[in-house]
């Protein structure tokens, strides 16, 4: 039995997101909007497994699983957001990335005021990957904060906290340098809910005026400058995630 015949029966949301064409959880929602068929008929339920000679369409348009991961590095500006489309017209990653790669899917998301790393892919089974909680992935980032910086109340953010019924995981948290009325802070997550950063802070009376990304997993913005893209090396993909290669 060959490598790609042990993956089989697969489910039909996870085929679609090795494709790249989408993340499985969109994938689910195109399955849901009946824009998928299979073996010529469309199908309303993600709860189906296919075999290596099942036809998969989208929106009538054959799709087949990648065969090789591509992972690229992109320092996002402040003021862009990450999406593909935005109902009030404002610039996306996509207005700034090659137009070859306006179908790449991201892994994780910064809102329009935060800037720094963005991890883009072709896989929406390697994004998944990498942003499931499970995974342990540590995602870190350099944030200036206008205020005064209580030690007392630093600690207690970092053991987790409830705020407005939500629950925000442990964290660690480094203080820098004070310049003028403004500090830096480095605060390291292992899963990134909606402007949890600029919660936590607000809640021991610090508001923020950057963040920047720095870090997801073994990915580095090192020296890269806004906008900037690079793609990532096999070899490198390989190295760091090995497990994944063999699931």
């Amino acid at each position: 039995m060959t490598n790609e015949s042990k993956k089989y029966p697969l489910r039909i949301a996870k085929f679609i997101a090795q494709s790249g064409m989408a993340s499985r959880r969109q994938a689910e929602k195109m399955i849901l909007e009946k824009r998928v068929e299979v073996d010529g008929k469309i199908i309303d339920s993600a709860a189906l497994n296919i075999d290596k000679e099942s036809k998969i369409r989208v929106d009538g348009k054959e799709i087949h699983k990648q065969k090789r991961l591509r992972v690229w590095s992109f320092f996002k500006p402040n003021g862009v957001i990450v999406t593909s489309k935005d109902n009030e017209n404002r610039k996306t990653i996509y207005d700034i990335l090659p137009k070859n790669l306006e179908n790449v899917i991201s892994i994780g998301r910064l809102d329009i005021n935060s800037e720094g790393l963005i991890l883009l892919t072709n896989s929406g089974e390697f994004s998944r990957y990498l942003e499931l909680p499970i995974n342990d992935f540590e995602r870190q980032y350099k944030v200036r904060v206008r205020g005064d910086i209580n030690i007392n109340k630093v600690k207690l953010i970092e053991k987790g906290i409830m705020i407005d019924g939500v629950n925000y995981s442990k964290n660690k948290i480094t203080i820098g340098k004070k310049t003028g009325v403004n500090s830096w802070l480095s605060i390291t997550l292992n899963e990134g809910k909606n402007r949890e950063i600029r919660k936590l802070f607000q809640h021991i009376d610090l508001s923020v005026n950057r963040l920047l990304r720095v870090s997801y997993g073994p990915f580095k913005l090192d020296d890269m400058k806004k906008g900037e893209l690079r793609e990532i090396s096999s070899k490198f993909l390989r190295k760091k995630f090995e497990t994944y290669f063999y699931l």
